[in-house]
């Protein structure tokens, strides 16, 4: 009643004041209640007056607001009238719309019926005559299927392919009730079963003959009959349910435990085990059970090998689909490869439970695990034997009319016993089911190979072990690899037990080794700490030779299982040299020292008048040799390694040749009867290191050096120079050392110059044993000799001279 935006009328905002009327303008306002809640505060014929003067006043108020606005309230009015008019004429031609529609619909309804009454008739027409053709068409080929069923296992193969065709004609759609044909489905269904099993007959007889034509023929009679695929997952799945059962029969412990079947059964919850009188009989039948379970293994394989050779060359003569790709499409993996995957799981979770449940069997498998490896190997070997003999039983089989249509592929596929994918190795999978066994029988091994050590090394023991004891460890040793020779990688993994054990044997003994000074004595008798390392280095030696030749002895061992057991006898070899060469330095340090006294002789005297030196040889070189002579009688001739021996004491008389040969060089000065004397010496000196070595000769260039120099004591210097052996055995800087001795005192030798001792010149040479290094020195004493003569103004060098400066330049231009 009031214009948007207006205020309110003066009326209406007297009532909204008044707090009277506030009840009436709320928007939950409730008529009960508000009538309750006046009754009860007893103001009723105040509160009546009070509404009648409100009602009195918006009445006046609405007298007001239709005078005020009765033009456009009339307005109103009117345009109501001109709406009425409007509708009702609608309403009437929508009547006129609705009539015409009704009579079009009784036009078109008719037209439409009939046509659908005569689509219907045409489909029932059509369908009856597929049906008819359908009918005639298996009339015909039941007749024909009679024919073929009469020819036996030749037309086999084409009743599956009738057979086939009558299937395709019985899809979706319903041919029972049909009176005319029922005898012939009830014929035909009996066929089939007839031809299945007949086929079914003829695969079984065939792989079990390893016969490819009757194979060949099965499988054409499965593909026509649309089967292939499932009858093939069917005998896999066969082959595989009937060796699960085999394993858990081998493994059964109620079977193995019972000798007879009269034997009375346990009471309830008694455990199946063997009695401690039968546990020989136990192993017996279960290595029986397993040896049988092996050849059920192989020849499951065997049929499964063969139907997959033949799934893979034979092909439909229609089609001239391959077989075998029928098989593999989808992405499926061949039949070989899936049964024998479900074999080698099933081997794995089959004596897994076995093992689990029976600590007999457990045992078993532990204790003689190589024999159980043995059977394993032997399997493999069957396998892959017959994968190379299996194309060579096809090419020689017979040449009837279906065996020519097993064409050769294109390349004849391997099978994976024969070739390894790098993402399945079989072999492997077949040994995974034996690793449990393999680590315990290898800590076993180890614990074996380890008990007769710890057993002659007592804790505090002080002395190796003794013969017998060796002989027991080296028993052992021999046995473990013997045993596991079945197996290659079995080989290498006992190898490596068997090097343990040496290294155990290594340390133990290097724990007895006497370390302490005596140990290195050359002056008296052997101490108990000599005597002792000298035991413990002919025990090493016993324990060296003796597995060296059971490893000799082992036929067909792996490289890597020798190697590995070579190593760890070096070791052994090592560990003898250590414990000896305290007294290989001790007795080297010994030799140097009696060599280096040869300073302290005069071998300046003139020759004799009998031309002959005074004594066969000097002081210091009998020493020499009566040490040399009672070393190797009180101290090497304990060891029982003569071989050994040799090979170190060789070495110390080279280097005793070397000091003799250097020292002799630096005599200074030498007369005539010294050369007499010296040249004695130098015969003496092979006496004396002949016992440490097998033959003097085999001294090699230190024996030439030896024998080359004491010739050049008596010739010129000339002579020397264009000796044939200088350079070549005689290094260069010992001749010009040894020309030092018949310069002149001016011309100093290079320790002299450097005022170096004999001994400190020695170690400098020992320490530079370069050639280029040694003449440096010489060249310098050269040099500050030619520097000395300028000095003092000399007119000429000495005679030596020039031939000394000759020979270097020669070597250093041979070094160049």
């Amino acid at each position: 009643m009031e214009e948007a935006g207006a205020a309110p009328a003066p009326a209406l905002a007297e009532l909204r004041a008044d707090e009277c009327y506030a009840d009436f303008f709320r928007e939950d306002f409730d008529v009960k209640a508000y009538t309750s809640q006046s009754i009860h505060q007893a103001v009723i014929a105040e509160q009546l007056a009070k509404l009648a003067q409100g009602i009195s006043q918006l009445d006046k108020e609405l007298h007001l607001q239709v005078v005020a606005r009765h033009e456009d309230l009339l307005a109103q009015a009117t345009g109501i009238e001109s709406l009425e008019g409007v509708l009702q004429m609608m309403q009437t031609r929508i009547g006129a719309l609705q009539s015409t529609v009704d009579r079009i619909k009784v036009k078109i309804v008719d037209p439409y019926n009939k046509i659908v009454s005569r689509t219907a008739q045409l489909a029932k027409l059509q369908a009856a005559c597929d049906l008819l053709r359908r009918i005639i068409r298996i009339l015909y080929l039941s007749k024909r299927l009679q024919g073929q069923l009469q020819g036996g296992s030749r037309e086999i193969t084409k009743a599956a392919q009738s057979l086939n065709e009558l299937d395709y004609l019985s899809q979706g759609i319903d041919l029972s009730g049909i009176e005319v044909i029922e005898n012939d489905l009830l014929f035909i269904a009996r066929a089939r079963l007839e031809v299945e099993n007949q086929a079914k007959r003829l695969l079984e007889q065939g792989v079990e003959t390893q016969n490819p034509t009757q194979v060949g023929t099965a499988l054409q009679v499965f593909y026509n009959l649309g089967t292939l695929k499932d009858t093939i997952a069917n005998v896999v799945d066969g082959y595989c349910t009937v060796l699960e059962e085999n394993i858990k029969n081998a493994l059964d412990i109620k079977v193995l435990t019972q000798p007879s079947q009269t034997v009375a059964r346990g009471g309830p919850g008694r455990a199946a085990m063997p009695t401690p009188g039968n546990t020989a009989a136990f192993r017996a039948a279960l290595w029986t059970n397993m040896e049988k379970l092996m050849d059920q293994i192989c020849a499951a394989c065997g049929q499964v090998q063969h139907l997959q050779k033949v799934l893979a060359k034979k092909r439909d003569p229609v089609s001239h689909v391959c077989f075998i790709e029928e098989i593999v499409k989808d992405g499926q993996s061949d039949i070989l490869y899936k049964f024998w995957t479900a074999v080698t799981q099933t081997l794995s979770s089959q004596f897994q439970s076995a093992t689990d449940s029976s600590m007999f069997l457990k045992q078993a498998f532990e204790g003689e695990y190589p024999k159980l490896l043995r059977l394993y190997n032997d399997l493999w070997k069957r396998l892959q034997q017959y994968s190379q003999n299996i194309q060579r039983n096809f090419n020689t089989s017979g040449t009837t009319d279906l065996f020519a249509e097993l064409q050769q592929m294109e390349e004849d596929a391997q099978d994976i016993f024969m070739q390894k994918n790098e993402d399945y190795d079989p072999e492997k999978a077949l040994k995974d089911s034996l690793q449990q066994y393999e680590a315990a029988y290898l800590s076993k091994s180890l614990s074996r190979l380890f008990d007769p050590i710890n057993l002659v090394f007592p804790p505090g023991g002080r002395n190796p072990p003794s013969s017998d004891e060796l002989d027991s460890i080296i028993k052992t040793i021999a046995s473990e690899l013997n045993v596991a020779a079945v197996d290659p990688d079995l080989s290498l993994a006992v190898a490596k037990n068997v090097a343990k054990t040496i290294q155990l044997f290594g340390v133990k003994s290097e724990q007895l080794l006497s370390t302490q000074g005596d140990a290195s004595q050359v002056i008296g008798p052997l101490t108990e700490g000599q005597r002792r390392n000298v035991a413990v280095v002919n025990s090493l030696y016993k324990l060296h030779q003796a597995v060296l030749k059971v490893i000799t002895s082992q036929s067909s061992f792996p490289a890597a299982a020798e190697q590995t057991v070579t190593t760890a006898l070096k070791a052994v070899h090592d560990l003898m040299g250590s414990a000896v060469q305290p007294l290989l330095n001790s007795v080297g340090d010994s030799v140097e020292a009696i060599i280096i006294t040869m300073h302290q002789e005069d071998f300046s005297g003139s020759l004799s008048s009998s031309g002959k030196p005074d004594v066969p040889c000097s002081l210091y070189m009998k020493e020499l040799q009566g040490f040399i002579a009672r070393v190797m009688s009180d101290y090497f001739r304990h060891f029982e390694c003569f071989d050994f021996v040799f090979d170190n004491t060789e070495a110390m008389a080279q280097r005793a040749i070397e000091l003799f040969i250097r020292h002799a060089s630096l005599i200074r000065p030498l007369g005539e009867g010294g050369k007499m004397r010296l040249a004695a010496d130098f015969a003496q000196m092979e006496l004396a290191v002949a016992p440490l070595c097998r033959r003097v000769s085999d001294l090699g260039k230190s024996y030439r050096q030896l024998r080359s120099f004491r010739p050049l004591l008596f010739q010129t210097s000339e002579h020397i120079a264009s000796s044939p052996a200088l350079g070549e055995v005689i290094p260069f800087s010992i001749i010009l050392q040894f020309l030092f001795t018949r310069a002149p005192p001016e011309l100093k030798s290079p320790f002299q110059r450097a005022e170096w001792s004999i001994a400190r010149y020695s170690q400098w040479l020992d320490d530079h044993p370069a050639e280029k290094d040694r003449l440096a020195l010489i060249r310098g004493a050269l040099e500050a000799y030619v520097q000395s003569v300028r000095t003092r103004e000399g007119k000429e060098f000495a005679p030596v001279y020039p031939i000394m400066v000759q020979l270097l330049q020669k070597a250093m231009s041979a070094l160049q």
